[in-house]
């Protein structure tokens, strides 16, 4: 019984020997593990883009053009794929770029156009991707009588309709279209109002705002009426603004945005209300229950779907 008791504690003794034997690699290794991020290459950040760029040419291997599969559907036209062998479809006018010569991460841009980051559109504390832009543009009127406002946007139409030609430079003559009318508006009395519209036109159109089917012009001697209008925002195209400040109950009725020019007129109207603060109170709270209402009725018939 006691060479027992002996012989357990020697091995007791030897499994504690042969567990401190093997080496904790975990707390040794912690700190040499990868981070995932790592794996993660900013798209803005062109010098691991270009080493990115080297390690998958040292991948590519020997080029068998007889191997690559057919780019088809291309409408901004061929360019070589990252190990510059095989071609692709370049990107259209609008889509995120790679900047350079170099196919990494988005792709080159298609024929005739070029890769650029436009600060000009960015709200703070964001940051411009680069886009495709058509290097020229110069607006072309189409034998389909519509304007493209460069060659990269006819040759887009063009790449569906083969019948499709250049009329002649420059915009096609049309009466004024309106891009975006002016929307419905519901307040409460005593706050501020403003309707937009949006025109495109060549000849440049004329804008006019007027009210329930008036003649008058507004403003008019109105104080508390306002329009601004101004170019844009693109080529040929024109934005104006009416105003009402401090609206009262007598300004709720139909508001007419009318563009003429040399070759016709067009209108589009929308109406205001302007309500008192009880029955703004109980407007917002049926609206606010339909859109749940609505909201609810949505998930309802997304989850059946699914």
């Amino acid at each position: 019984m006691q060479w027992e008791i002996i012989l357990c504690g020697i091995m007791f003794l030897l499994n504690m020997r042969t567990c401190e034997s093997f080496p904790n690699k975990f707390d040794e290794d912690i700190d040499k593990r990868i981070d995932p991020l790592d794996y993660i290459i900013d798209p803005l950040d062109y010098d691991r883009l270009e080493d990115q760029f080297d390690r998958n040419v040292t991948a590519c291997g020997e080029c068998s053009p007889e191997l690559c599969p057919v780019a088809q559907e291309c409408r901004a036209g061929l360019i070589l794929d990252s190990c510059g062998c095989c071609q692709e479809c370049g990107n259209l006018e609008g889509q995120t770029c790679d900047i350079g010569d170099i196919n990494v991460f988005y792709g080159l841009c298609g024929t005739d156009l070029q890769c650029k980051i436009d600060d000009l559109d960015v709200g703070d504390g964001e940051v411009a991707e680069p886009q495709c832009v058509c290097q020229s543009q110069d607006a072309l009127c189409g034998s389909d009588d519509r304007t493209y406002m460069n060659n990269c946007q006819f040759k887009e139409a063009y790449f569906s309709n083969s019948a499709l030609k250049i009329k002649r430079k420059g915009p096609c003559k049309t009466v004024p279209i309106i891009k975006v009318p002016p929307q419905n508006l519901v307040n409460v009395t005593g706050s501020s109002m403003v309707f937009l519209c949006e025109v495109f036109a060549f000849p440049m159109a004329m804008i006019e705002w007027k009210k329930d089917g008036r003649d008058i012009i507004l403003p008019g001697d109105d104080p508390h009426i306002s329009v601004q209008s101004r170019g844009g925002p693109l080529k040929y195209e024109l934005s104006s603004w009416l105003q009402i400040e401090k609206a009262g109950l007598a300004d709720a009725g139909t508001y007419r945005c009318v563009a003429r020019n040399e070759l016709g007129s067009i209108s589009a109207m929308a109406v205001l209300g302007v309500l008192g603060p009880e029955e703004m109170s109980v407007y917002l709270t049926e609206n606010v229950t339909e859109m749940l209402e609505y909201g609810h009725s949505e998930r309802e018939y997304d989850e059946d779907y699914y």
